[in-house]
């Protein structure tokens, strides 16, 4: 298992605060941003994207962020500077393209770029839309957090509705092959969030088992398929009808139940 950064206790503190109560966060601006119509807007602080307020609060520094255009550049940089985070418990969503590296061979270095590049954008309209963090995409594959910041109890359904939405936006509930084929894995469980990193370079991300076992979920999952474990499964109140099995994977003593997804299945979350 992955071990947390050090973390100083003040730092920790407000991490704990900010992931479990989001509203006592900036409160006064909160306030404030919220009495100035227009949406989209910031999840933290409210300050509005768009609308009459969008130039007022671009000149003192409130833009979508680059990372999360849920939140605006200004809180993205506070919670850098509370360099630190906390454990807490949440959802996290793998997904990465499957034959990549034949897919490689047989097109130009150009024509790969553009699907890389059609898949990043696709995979990330999805998990903002779902409530969901891009923590990073690596090569072919998507690394997607839900934080209970943005979902409450609801991040283990968000991540499995996103991962659904994903696989019918890369075409896989199409009657012709989806355009990239995609495999994914859904968990949840306690992990360590925040932001790690020295000088200029920090990034807002998560550590821990939770991130080891979605990686090993996602990659076993066959295209167009979507594996979530017991525990997602439950959080997210997937019908119990759906198809169970237990898979040994990497790295763990034990073989852990999964629930077996695809485009087609009953899987509204209850």
């Amino acid at each position: 298992m992955s071990r947390p950064p050090d973390t100083d206790p003040a730092n920790e503190a407000f991490w704990r605060d900010f992931l479990r109560n989001p509203d006592t966060f900036q409160t006064l601006g909160r306030r404030l941003f919220s009495r100035i119509p227009a949406d989209p807007r910031c999840r933290i602080c409210a300050a509005p994207f768009a609308g009459p307020g969008a130039p007022v609060m671009r000149l003192i520094g409130k833009r979508p962020s680059s990372a999360n255009p849920h939140f605006c550049s200004s809180c993205e940089d506070f919670m850098r500077r509370h360099r630190g985070g906390a454990e807490v418990e949440g959802s996290l969503l793998f997904a990465d393209i499957r034959g990549s590296t034949s897919m490689a061979e047989g097109i130009s270095a150009t024509a790969f770029r553009r699907i890389l590049d059609r898949f990043y954008t696709v995979a990330s309209g999805v998990v903002f839309a779902h409530n969901g963090m891009v923590d990073k995409f690596v090569g072919d594959e998507l690394v997607a957090v839900f934080p209970p910041v943005l979902n409450a109890d609801r991040h283990a359904a968000h991540a499995v509705a996103a991962a659904l939405a994903l696989l019918r936006a890369t075409g896989h509930a199409d009657a012709q092959a989806p355009w990239v084929p995609v495999g994914a894995g859904v968990h949840t469980g306690v992990v360590w969030f925040g932001a790690i990193g020295q000088a200029e370079h920090v990034e807002i991300t998560v550590v821990g088992d939770v991130v080891n076992t979605t990686a090993r979920l996602a990659a076993q999952a066959a295209t167009g398929e979507i594996l979530v474990s017991g525990e997602a499964a439950l959080a997210a109140g997937l019908d119990r009808v759906l198809e169970r099995r237990r898979l040994e994977l990497k790295g763990k003593q034990e073989a852990i139940e999964v629930v077996s997804l695809r485009v087609d299945s009953v899987a509204s979350p209850s």
